[in-house]
Protein backbone atom coordinates (compact mmCIF):
# COMPACT_ATOMS: atom_id res chain seq x y z
CA UNK A 1 0.00 0.00 0.00
CA UNK A 2 2.91 2.60 -0.34
CA UNK A 3 1.13 4.37 -3.13
CA UNK A 4 -2.19 4.67 -1.66
CA UNK A 5 -1.47 7.86 -0.10
CA UNK A 6 -0.67 9.25 -3.67
CA UNK A 7 -3.31 7.41 -5.30
CA UNK A 8 -6.00 9.36 -2.62
CA UNK A 9 -4.10 12.88 -2.64
CA UNK A 10 -4.61 12.59 -6.81
CA UNK A 11 -8.70 11.86 -6.11
CA UNK A 12 -8.81 14.23 -3.94
CA UNK A 13 -7.60 17.29 -5.92
CA UNK A 14 -9.52 15.44 -8.73
CA UNK A 15 -13.00 15.71 -6.69
CA UNK A 16 -12.03 19.31 -5.66
CA UNK A 17 -11.63 20.47 -9.04
CA UNK A 18 -14.76 18.42 -10.87
CA UNK A 19 -17.93 20.84 -11.14
CA UNK A 20 -20.05 18.13 -10.33
CA UNK A 21 -18.59 18.35 -6.31
CA UNK A 22 -20.01 21.76 -5.97
CA UNK A 23 -23.03 21.26 -7.67
CA UNK A 24 -23.73 18.10 -5.06
CA UNK A 25 -22.74 19.84 -2.17
CA UNK A 26 -25.04 23.19 -2.66
CA UNK A 27 -27.95 20.55 -3.75
CA UNK A 28 -27.13 18.69 -0.93
CA UNK A 29 -27.21 21.66 1.63
CA UNK A 30 -30.32 23.10 0.12
CA UNK A 31 -32.26 19.92 0.38
CA UNK A 32 -31.08 19.32 3.91
CA UNK A 33 -31.61 22.99 5.14
CA UNK A 34 -34.98 22.75 3.46
CA UNK A 35 -35.86 19.64 5.32
CA UNK A 36 -34.24 21.18 8.54
CA UNK A 37 -36.60 24.28 8.51
CA UNK A 38 -39.78 21.93 7.45
CA UNK A 39 -38.91 19.93 10.67
CA UNK A 40 -38.31 22.93 12.98
CA UNK A 41 -41.71 24.74 11.49
CA UNK A 42 -43.43 21.09 12.82
CA UNK A 43 -42.16 21.07 16.19
CA UNK A 44 -43.24 25.17 16.57
CA UNK A 45 -46.16 24.22 15.73
CA UNK A 46 -46.93 21.19 18.02
CA UNK A 47 -45.24 19.11 20.76
CA UNK A 48 -43.42 15.82 18.90
CA UNK A 49 -41.94 13.19 21.27
CA UNK A 50 -39.05 12.52 19.14
CA UNK A 51 -36.13 15.27 19.09
CA UNK A 52 -35.67 16.62 15.36
CA UNK A 53 -32.86 14.87 14.98
CA UNK A 54 -34.17 11.56 14.63
CA UNK A 55 -36.86 12.92 12.21
CA UNK A 56 -33.40 14.69 10.20
CA UNK A 57 -31.60 11.77 10.22
CA UNK A 58 -34.65 9.71 9.41
CA UNK A 59 -34.45 11.31 5.68
CA UNK A 60 -31.18 10.17 4.98
CA UNK A 61 -32.00 8.62 1.83
CA UNK A 62 -32.98 11.86 0.27
CA UNK A 63 -29.68 13.62 -0.29
CA UNK A 64 -28.08 9.53 -0.44
CA UNK A 65 -30.09 8.86 -3.54
CA UNK A 66 -28.31 11.71 -5.68
CA UNK A 67 -24.47 12.18 -3.59
CA UNK A 68 -23.32 8.87 -3.93
CA UNK A 69 -23.60 8.56 -7.30
CA UNK A 70 -22.34 12.15 -8.25
CA UNK A 71 -19.33 11.01 -6.28
CA UNK A 72 -18.63 8.01 -7.32
CA UNK A 73 -19.76 7.57 -11.22
CA UNK A 74 -16.55 8.80 -12.71
CA UNK A 75 -14.02 7.35 -10.54
CA UNK A 76 -13.94 4.60 -12.97
CA UNK A 77 -16.12 4.95 -16.11
CA UNK A 78 -14.67 8.49 -16.88
CA UNK A 79 -11.09 7.23 -16.35
CA UNK A 80 -11.79 4.36 -18.86
CA UNK A 81 -13.55 5.92 -21.48
CA UNK A 82 -10.64 8.18 -21.87
CA UNK A 83 -8.38 5.82 -21.83
CA UNK A 84 -6.36 6.58 -18.54
CA UNK A 85 -7.25 3.76 -16.19
CA UNK A 86 -5.03 1.12 -18.14
CA UNK A 87 -1.92 3.77 -18.22
CA UNK A 88 -2.55 3.90 -14.57
CA UNK A 89 -2.68 0.20 -13.84
CA UNK A 90 0.45 -0.63 -15.69
CA UNK A 91 2.46 1.95 -13.67
CA UNK A 92 3.69 0.40 -10.39
CA UNK A 93 0.67 0.25 -8.15
CA UNK A 94 -1.80 -2.12 -7.75
CA UNK A 95 -5.97 -2.29 -8.50
CA UNK A 96 -6.49 -2.46 -5.05
CA UNK A 97 -4.19 0.70 -4.25
CA UNK A 98 -6.45 2.39 -7.18
CA UNK A 99 -9.88 1.25 -6.06
CA UNK A 100 -8.58 1.87 -2.05
CA UNK A 101 -7.96 5.56 -2.92
CA UNK A 102 -11.13 6.21 -5.01
CA UNK A 103 -13.43 4.71 -2.66
CA UNK A 104 -12.12 6.71 0.23
CA UNK A 105 -11.58 10.08 -1.61
CA UNK A 106 -15.29 9.69 -2.26
CA UNK A 107 -16.17 8.52 1.39
CA UNK A 108 -13.74 11.71 2.65
CA UNK A 109 -15.98 14.29 0.84
CA UNK A 110 -19.38 11.57 1.79
CA UNK A 111 -18.49 12.63 5.67
CA UNK A 112 -17.66 16.40 4.91
CA UNK A 113 -20.71 17.27 3.30
CA UNK A 114 -22.41 15.16 6.42
CA UNK A 115 -20.51 17.04 8.72
CA UNK A 116 -21.34 20.47 7.46
CA UNK A 117 -25.25 19.84 8.48
CA UNK A 118 -23.67 20.35 12.54
CA UNK A 119 -23.87 24.00 11.78
CA UNK A 120 -28.09 23.52 11.41
CA UNK A 121 -27.81 21.89 15.27
CA UNK A 122 -25.22 24.38 16.21
CA UNK A 123 -27.65 27.34 15.28
CA UNK A 124 -30.45 25.82 16.53
CA UNK A 125 -28.67 25.03 20.08
CA UNK A 126 -27.60 28.76 19.84
CA UNK A 127 -31.03 30.66 19.22
CA UNK A 128 -33.58 28.07 20.33
CA UNK A 129 -32.02 27.10 24.33
CA UNK A 130 -34.79 24.79 24.52
CA UNK A 131 -34.09 20.95 25.41
CA UNK A 132 -36.93 19.59 23.75
CA UNK A 133 -34.83 20.29 20.57
CA UNK A 134 -31.61 19.46 20.91
CA UNK A 135 -30.55 16.02 21.88
CA UNK A 136 -27.07 14.28 22.46
CA UNK A 137 -28.11 11.44 22.18
CA UNK A 138 -29.94 11.42 19.03
CA UNK A 139 -27.41 13.72 17.43
CA UNK A 140 -24.54 11.22 18.09
CA UNK A 141 -26.49 7.82 17.24
CA UNK A 142 -27.48 9.64 13.76
CA UNK A 143 -23.87 10.86 12.86
CA UNK A 144 -21.97 7.38 13.92
CA UNK A 145 -25.25 5.96 11.38
CA UNK A 146 -24.08 8.32 8.47
CA UNK A 147 -20.12 7.30 8.68
CA UNK A 148 -21.00 3.51 9.09
CA UNK A 149 -23.65 3.01 6.17
CA UNK A 150 -21.90 5.63 4.27
CA UNK A 151 -19.15 3.08 3.88
CA UNK A 152 -21.72 1.35 2.54
CA UNK A 153 -23.22 3.30 0.20
CA UNK A 154 -19.93 4.56 -0.86
CA UNK A 155 -18.55 1.50 -2.05
CA UNK A 156 -21.63 0.58 -4.22
CA UNK A 157 -21.09 3.77 -6.20
CA UNK A 158 -17.55 2.82 -6.36
CA UNK A 159 -18.75 -0.73 -7.43
CA UNK A 160 -21.04 0.43 -10.17
CA UNK A 161 -18.25 2.76 -12.01
CA UNK A 162 -15.99 0.06 -11.74
CA UNK A 163 -18.69 -2.16 -14.14
CA UNK A 164 -19.02 -0.03 -17.06
CA UNK A 165 -17.30 3.14 -18.93
CA UNK A 166 -20.23 5.43 -18.74
CA UNK A 167 -20.45 7.46 -15.72
CA UNK A 168 -24.20 7.85 -16.39
CA UNK A 169 -24.99 4.20 -16.26
CA UNK A 170 -22.78 4.09 -13.60
CA UNK A 171 -25.09 6.46 -12.14
CA UNK A 172 -28.02 4.63 -12.55
CA UNK A 173 -26.54 1.61 -11.69
CA UNK A 174 -25.31 2.97 -8.41
CA UNK A 175 -29.07 4.56 -8.00
CA UNK A 176 -30.65 1.25 -8.62
CA UNK A 177 -28.42 -0.39 -6.47
CA UNK A 178 -29.32 1.81 -3.39
CA UNK A 179 -32.68 2.09 -3.78
CA UNK A 180 -32.88 -2.00 -3.81
CA UNK A 181 -31.16 -2.06 -0.65
CA UNK A 182 -32.80 0.53 1.47
CA UNK A 183 -36.65 0.35 0.17
CA UNK A 184 -36.34 -2.86 -2.05
CA UNK A 185 -35.75 -4.63 0.92
CA UNK A 186 -38.36 -3.15 2.72
CA UNK A 187 -41.32 -3.99 -0.06
CA UNK A 188 -39.95 -7.57 0.04
CA UNK A 189 -40.08 -7.71 4.21
CA UNK A 190 -44.35 -6.78 3.74
CA UNK A 191 -44.83 -9.08 0.93
CA UNK A 192 -47.21 -12.34 2.37
CA UNK A 193 -44.73 -15.11 0.88
CA UNK A 194 -42.36 -14.48 3.27
CA UNK A 195 -44.63 -14.99 6.43
CA UNK A 196 -45.48 -18.72 5.24
CA UNK A 197 -43.72 -21.42 7.42
CA UNK A 198 -40.57 -22.48 5.46
CA UNK A 199 -40.02 -19.30 4.92
CA UNK A 200 -39.75 -17.78 8.10
CA UNK A 201 -35.75 -18.04 8.34
CA UNK A 202 -35.74 -15.36 4.89
CA UNK A 203 -37.98 -13.60 6.63
CA UNK A 204 -35.55 -13.08 9.76
CA UNK A 205 -32.70 -12.54 7.47
CA UNK A 206 -34.51 -9.07 5.46
CA UNK A 207 -36.01 -8.48 8.95
CA UNK A 208 -31.94 -8.19 9.97
CA UNK A 209 -31.19 -5.93 6.79
CA UNK A 210 -33.77 -3.34 6.78
CA UNK A 211 -31.53 0.18 6.73
CA UNK A 212 -34.59 2.03 7.69
CA UNK A 213 -34.75 0.15 10.79
CA UNK A 214 -31.08 0.82 11.92
CA UNK A 215 -31.06 4.56 11.26
CA UNK A 216 -34.20 4.53 13.97
CA UNK A 217 -32.08 2.03 16.32
CA UNK A 218 -28.74 4.34 16.11
CA UNK A 219 -30.86 7.60 16.89
CA UNK A 220 -32.43 6.00 19.84
CA UNK A 221 -28.77 5.05 21.27
CA UNK A 222 -29.23 0.85 20.38
CA UNK A 223 -25.28 0.80 18.82
CA UNK A 224 -26.24 -3.07 17.09
CA UNK A 225 -22.72 -4.78 16.30
CA UNK A 226 -25.25 -6.54 13.69
CA UNK A 227 -25.64 -3.40 11.93
CA UNK A 228 -22.31 -2.39 12.06
CA UNK A 229 -20.74 -5.80 10.93
CA UNK A 230 -23.47 -5.77 7.77
CA UNK A 231 -22.29 -1.83 7.31
CA UNK A 232 -18.37 -2.96 7.00
CA UNK A 233 -18.58 -6.59 5.29
CA UNK A 234 -20.81 -5.25 2.70
CA UNK A 235 -18.67 -2.67 1.78
CA UNK A 236 -15.57 -4.96 2.14
CA UNK A 237 -17.31 -7.47 -0.50
CA UNK A 238 -18.25 -4.63 -2.75
CA UNK A 239 -14.74 -3.39 -2.73
CA UNK A 240 -13.68 -6.93 -3.34
CA UNK A 241 -15.86 -6.85 -6.18
CA UNK A 242 -14.84 -3.39 -7.76
CA UNK A 243 -11.40 -4.70 -7.51
CA UNK A 244 -12.47 -7.65 -9.66
CA UNK A 245 -14.34 -6.03 -11.93
CA UNK A 246 -11.51 -3.53 -12.86
CA UNK A 247 -8.95 -6.08 -13.26
CA UNK A 248 -11.34 -8.21 -15.53
CA UNK A 249 -12.80 -4.99 -17.82
CA UNK A 250 -8.64 -4.71 -17.82
CA UNK A 251 -7.90 -7.65 -19.19
CA UNK A 252 -10.70 -7.41 -21.69
CA UNK A 253 -10.27 -4.32 -23.06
Amino acid sequence: MRHYPTILSQEIRALLFSPITYVTAVLFLLVMSGLFTVILDQYSKEALEVAPAVTFFGSFWIPVFFMVPSLTMKSFAEERRMGTLETLLTSPVSTAEVVLGKFSAAYIFYLLLWGSTLGFHYILHAYAHDARYLDAGPLIGGYLFIAVSGLLFISVGILASALTRSYEVAAILSFTILFTLIFGLRFLDQTAALNTGFLQPAKATVDALQIMSHVDDFTRGVIDTREVFFYITGSVLALIFSILGVEYKTLNS
